[in-house]
């Protein structure tokens, strides 16, 4: 238990102090070139109430380099690095407990022998008027960039750290490789489409993903709403449950966040796959509830509290559950410590189960 505490201090000392070393208005290199990025570390136990109790740590680094030669144009490239891989790898759940990118995830990226660069693109934006305006983007991206945005539940630093409650697990959104997208927003509308293509999926074989998606922010008395409607495919490069045929897989995702008020917000996401390929979950429904600091006086801190059920595959598990929660403390506009609990049960074909809890304490800096 000592060296346990000694072990989840030091992290998060270490994130500290390198933290508060960073002065983020030197990263403004000039009016053109800018560095942004975010150093986080965590340390996580499983309770499962079994031998299968364990604590593990991570500590991920990303930066990314903005050049913008004129207001229309933008290149961008982000890079990753992370030591350890936290509980991910070893976590007795199905979903992981923290969505970031860790160690096993930032080298040979989609089997394309890749480490560490993560997204290299160049952006085009055409500005037809105040409301009409369309960017176009090309290179090596990340679809979650673009689709399955959510204000309140899609940032693995600051809010949910259950990959549940970060994206949409049945929506299979592709990270990291070659594609392009198209942003068109016209007043309150924002039409979306994204094409990748995956080097290499779970089966070993590469794939293109193809989606569209259509959004509306909506202003009204309680504050502001955004609400998306998500449709994705992709090629037929996808193995059937019995590994006989290869199939497409075809998502269909609603996404909404509602602000309510001054200190308040909800969210939720409800979506479904066709299952004709091996899939461990057909059908999410997820949704939680936001609190801002400024409800006691912090205007930096922020807590939510999320629940994602995902059940109907054609796997070995029959649903999953993950009911999380977080209180995130903001020391300055850069560095904050959050404590985090979340319970998980995995339900299978069967007919066993195991459920348990996971806790958490995370520092992050953005610079």
């Amino acid at each position: 238990m000592y060296h346990r505490y000694c072990r989840i201090f030091g992290l998060l000392l270490t994130v500290t102090f390198l933290a508060i070393s960073l002065d983020s208005h030197a990263l403004e290199i000039n009016e053109k070139l800018s560095i942004n990025g975010v150093l986080a570390g965590s340390y996580q136990y499983q309770d499962v109430g079994s031998d299968d109790d364990i604590g593990r740590g991570a500590v991920p680094f990303q930066f990314e380099l903005a050049y913008a030669p004129g207001p229309q144009d933008v290149f961008n490239a982000k890079f990753g690095f992370a030591a350890g891989n936290g509980l991910n790898d070893v976590t007795s759940f199905n979903l992981s407990p923290w969505a970031a990118d860790l160690e096993d995830d930032v080298k040979n990226i989609n089997g394309r022998d890749r480490d560490y660069l993560l997204t290299a693109w160049y952006m085009h934006t055409f500005e037809f008027n105040d409301e009409n305006i369309l960017a176009v983007t090309g290179g090596i991206i990340d679809a979650t960039d673009y689709l399955d945005e959510n204000i309140y539940a899609n940032d693995e630093y600051t809010q949910f750290m259950n990959q549940a409650l970060v994206n949409g697990p049945n929506a299979f959104l592709p990270s990291y490789d070659i594609g392009g997208a198209v942003q068109w927003g016209i007043n309150n509308f924002m039409v979306t489409s994204v094409l990748m293509n995956i080097g290499e999926n779970d089966d070993g074989a590469s794939y293109n993903f193809y989606s569209l998606q259509l959004g509306y922010t909506l202003q009204t008395s309680l504050g502001e709403g955004n609400y998306r409607l998500l449709l994705g495919t992709t090629s037929k490069d996808f193995l059937d449950p019995a590994d006989l045929t290869e199939e497409n897989r075809i998502s269909l995702l609603l996404s909404f966040d509602q602000q309510l008020g001054n200190n308040y917000g909800a969210w939720l996401r409800m979506g479904t796959q066709d299952d004709a390929a091996a899939v461990t979950y057909k059908n999410i429904y997820s949704g939680g509830l936001y609190i801002s600091g400024s409800l006691w006086g912090r205007a930096n801190d922020n807590m939510g509290i999320g629940y994602a059920y995902l059940n109907d595959g054609n796997m070995d598990i029959d649903n999953s559950q993950a009911l999380e929660a977080y209180i995130r403390f903001g020391l300055n506009d850069y560095l904050a410590f959050t404590m985090d609990i979340q319970y998980m049960k995995d339900e299978f074909a069967t007919a066993e189960e195991i459920d348990g809890f996971i806790y958490s304490i995370r520092a992050a800096a953005e610079f």
